[in-house]
């Protein structure tokens, strides 16, 4: 593939990415409940985060060897291009859901190839992760009213709020302490 990610440093970047995202939930809940709750059909946001899974798609198209399909590389540009276009216009029923799986989808293939083929075991904390990403991705980009009622869910109570915001800085710390053991 086109990425040079090793296990280290995408166990880094997980667990700081992780630890930022979930600390705010806990220190400005408010704001956070606040922006989650208008998160799924949020237009700009959507519209940002289709952006940029679109180009990460074209990068993807345009530099990996397609082998045998190389030849088309120019019409699944164009077939891109033209399903960015139409999916700004005509896809913006949770378009920020959509986008978010699809870039759930894309994340996951370096960090599954920077933990291929590795020995330790403490790889696979990262690789459940992904692989939960990638079902959650699944269903954001097939049912995306899910995430709607998961964030609805969540902020109804405090409890859960509170558990889901510890667990995602616990989960982060932990691949943080795992990348260091390495």
């Amino acid at each position: 593939m086109i990425y040079s990610l090793n296990l280290e440093n995408a166990l880094l970047i997980v667990g700081v990415l992780l630890v930022l995202c979930h600390l705010p939930a806990l220190f400005a809940e408010a704001a956070i409940k606040r922006w989650l709750l208008g998160f799924p059909r949020s237009g700009n946001i959507g519209s940002v985060l289709f952006t940029l899974a679109a180009a990460w798609f074209m990068g993807l198209v345009a530099y990996t060897d397609l082998g045998e399909f190389t030849s088309m590389r120019r019409n699944f540009l164009l077939a891109t291009t033209a399903g960015y276009i139409l999916g700004l216009r005509y896809m913006r029923e949770f378009l920020a859901v959509r986008s978010l799986g699809m870039l759930a989808l894309l994340a996951a293939e370096p960090l599954l190839e920077a933990a291929w083929m590795r020995p330790e075991l403490s790889r696979l904390w990262l690789v459940s992760l992904v692989f939960v990403w990638i079902v959650g991705g699944l269903f954001c980009i097939g049912m995306p009213y899910l995430l709607r009622d998961a964030i609805t869910w969540l902020n109804a109570s405090q409890w859960r709020w509170k558990a889901a915001a510890c667990m995602g800085v616990g989960y982060g710390i932990l691949l943080l302490g795992v990348r260091f053991t390495l």
